[in-house]
């Protein structure tokens, strides 16, 4: 009996540790660089109005021309017939959009470039949108007719009106010159002159146009079948957001005196105006308001509210505020926070038909999940779907009956799922990288919880390496930290972080503070001291996975990209012994010189109490600055940026780049032509994931890292 008991017991103890160090036994072989374009995309699924189908796009990515190609594909919701491409004339299609009745919109334009190019410079494309043609996907053989462009602005619900935010005509004043020779001098001009603060946005020409001058806009309304369009309004601003009431008559929409003040931040406040022009001002407060939608029953009107920038400041906040989903009482009274109570941020919130409740998708840990609320004052936010995934993408039909959506996993690539409204009866609709997925071997990941220094629970997931075998180990381990701050990791399949995995490397993900999906306490942990509490999350997840798993703690790597290249500067400056080696991508090195040589100085004037004229943020941007703390570097780093950044610019790497290079550290730069911050473009994805695994290769060795040279 006792060897019984002792038998059961360690069956128990070998079940526990399997739970741990769960062996994954991948189907397929290693995946490989080259497996980059054979790796398709699924995305952008819309039900149709009735229900009864969904459409939906896969991009392939073309080596020879560095371009995406793309198809589209609809699908029965019921999951009772395979996948159907749809094309024209034999030639793929793209851009699908459902119609009211229920036909299949779509452009011709079915290559897309897939690097961002230097600003200024011409972007090649096989053609343009040109023709909308619409089709019926009931009948296999229907024929294509040609599509009427929608016209611009916002469709009253009874149909009768359109209303748009009309430009007011603004003249540029013509040049005046002294002389025929100043004229000269002029024109042979060569440079940038601006004289605004806002002069540059990444991704965008610089300098960006003055946003000073462009045109007034207001409130015009024309009758649906034409004629003369009437100005409603007179504000002498830019009407955002535009919703009509049911009944017709009345429209709803945000409006920001602040618009052309460089010196302040967007204020949008609501207003509303009848068809008269009867004009009533809704909101006069710092928050920041968006998102407006009547309810089909013309009770409530809905809006998302958050804290507006200068009203952080002013009040020297520490905190960014909560992101709330509002009702105001169309016939007046107070309004009603529908999320008061609830610790999460709400995503596209939407009315159900019936006018009853509000759904909307949120980050919920690693996951993103469905979530409604009764439109009433004390309502309860319910989760309605579950599980360890992220839910994206997600669309419904006209009578919100059904849903179609993205499943989101880190094992393979998405595909196209299917549910009833309340979250049963869900059905895997697509299968479109099944033959990908048996052919290759993708690694699981262990979603994994810890306490990190000061008690607080943190969750990450660490990624095994190909093959793997804990009698092989230990392996090296590659920490991924995530951009943001104020984003966070999850459950979504990333090629490059599978291809370090199939070259036997674990990889780990920390959603350390500052990570949204935990609410806004630990969102905002980290407010006037980035680096600190969310740099601990992270090297007690390391010495965590350490402890459990057989990863050799001297063959350890920091690794990410934008704010996740600022973690990875602060972690070898901070815990230079713990790191072998490091990729940082578009990692901020210095706060003094980011602010005003970067498009968002608004984190600096909020996240770190202000300028870096005002003494107290002095200090802060001084002492969580990597560059400060350089001289305890020693691990061989890859340093990585986009030579048109204007988020992180490129001279925020080469401080940190040189920094370790004049100490004798082994360092490398790799700076992308005509790129901005997210750097994009498939040869530029595949040279960068191969040149960090190389770095990897190379530092991540049994050899402890080099000592920097001592200076004086």
């Amino acid at each position: 009996m006792k060897a019984k008991i002792v038998a059961a017991l360690l069956l128990v103890v070998a079940l526990m540790a399997g739970l741990v160090f769960a062996q994954p036994t991948e189907r397929g072989r290693k995946l490989t660089a080259e497996d980059y374009y054979r790796i398709k995309t699924v995305g952008n699924p819309q039900i149709s109005p009735n229900g009864k189908w969904v459409a939906f796009t896969v991009a392939t990515k073309i080596e020879e021309d560095n371009t995406t190609a793309v198809e589209t594909y609809v699908v029965a919701s019921d999951g009772s017939a395979a996948p159907r491409k749809i094309q024209h004339d034999g030639k793929n299609v793209a851009a699908p959009h459902w119609t009211d009745d229920n036909m299949l919109q779509y452009t011709l334009k079915s290559r897309t470039n897939s690097a961002v190019f230097f600003p200024g410079e011409a972007v090649p494309s096989e053609d343009s949108q040109g023709q909308l043609w619409k089709v019926s996907v009931d009948s296999p053989g229907a024929v294509p007719v040609k599509a009427d462009t929608a016209p611009a602005g916002v469709v009253s619900t009874d149909g009768k009106w359109i209303a748009v935010a009309e430009d007011k005509v603004k003249t540029a004043p013509k040049p005046m010159y002294a002389s025929d020779f100043e004229r000269r001098a002029e024109e042979h001009f060569k440079g940038r002159e601006f004289d605004w603060m806002r002069f540059e946005q990444d991704g965008q020409n610089f300098p960006t146009p003055d946003p000073r001058l462009r045109p007034v806009q207001e409130i015009t309304i024309t009758r649906s079948g034409g004629g003369e369009s009437r100005e409603l309004t007179g504000l002498g601003m830019r009407p955002t957001n535009l919703a009509w009431h049911p009944n017709g008559r009345l429209i709803a929409f945000t409006v920001d005196e602040n618009w052309n003040a460089e010196q302040k931040y967007p204020n949008p406040q609501i207003c509303t105006v009848t068809i008269e022009g009867k004009l009533t001002r809704l909101t006069k407060d710092g928050y920041v308001w968006s998102a407006l939608s009547y309810s089909p029953d013309g009770k409530f009107l809905l809006a998302v509210r958050t804290f507006g920038e200068d009203m952080i400041i002013q009040q020297k906040l520490n905190n960014g505020g909560s992101k709330d989903v509002i009702l105001w009482p169309a016939g007046g009274g107070a309004s009603i926070n529908l999320t008061e109570k609830w610790d999460l941020e709400p995503t596209g919130a939407r009315w159900s038909p019936d006018s009853r409740y509000v759904y909307f998708t949120a980050e919920k840990g690693g996951t993103t999940h469905l979530f409604h609320v009764a439109a009433k004052a004390g309502a309860t936010v319910e989760q309605i779907t579950r599980g360890e995934r992220r839910l994206t993408d997600v669309t419904f039909d006209k009578r919100m009956t059904k849903m179609a959506y993205l499943v989101g996993m880190y094992e393979a690539p998405p595909e196209v799922w299917t549910s009833n409204i309340d979250g049963t009866g869900e059905k895997r609709l697509t299968h479109m990288m099944d033959d990908v997925v048996r052919d290759i071997g993708f690694t699981k990941a262990d979603r994994l919880k810890w306490k990190s220094n000061d008690g607080t629970e943190i969750e990450g997931w660490l990624m095994y390496p190909y093959g793997y075998d804990r009698a092989k180990g230990p392996y090296p381990m590659i920490v991924e930290n995530h951009g943001g701050p104020h984003a966070a990791e999850g459950y979504s399949f990333d090629f490059k972080n599978q291809y370090f995995a199939a070259n036997g490397y674990f990889v780990f993900f920390t959603n350390f503070r500052s990570s949204t999906g935990y609410g806004d306490d630990f969102k905002w942990a980290t407010w006037g001291a980035w680096g600190n509490k969310d740099g601990q999350d992270v090297v007690s997840g390391i010495d965590y996975v350490i402890k459990n798993y057989p990863i050799d703690s001297k063959r350890v790597a920091a690794a990410g990209h934008s704010y996740g290249g600022f973690m990875t500067n602060w972690l070898i400056t901070m815990y230079p012994e713990r790191f072998a080696a490091a990729a940082s991508g578009a990692g901020i090195a210095n706060w003094l010189s980011d602010y005003g040589n970067a498009d968002i100085f608004v984190t600096k004037e909020t996240e770190f109490f202000g300028t870096p004229w005002q003494e107290d943020a002095i200090q802060r941007l001084i002492a969580q600055s990597p560059l400060t703390h350089a001289s305890r570097v020693r691990t061989p780093t890859l340093f990585i940026s986009g030579e048109a950044d204007h988020r992180v610019p490129y001279e925020e790497v080469q401080q940190m780049y040189f920094a370790l290079r004049r100490q004798g550290v082994p360092a490398k730069m790799i700076q992308y032509a005509g790129q901005p911050h997210g750097i994009s473009g498939h040869w530029n994805n595949v040279h960068r994931m191969i040149n960090e695994l190389r770095w990897f290769d190379t530092y991540m060795n049994e050899t402890p890292p080099p000592t920097p040279n001592e200076h004086e």
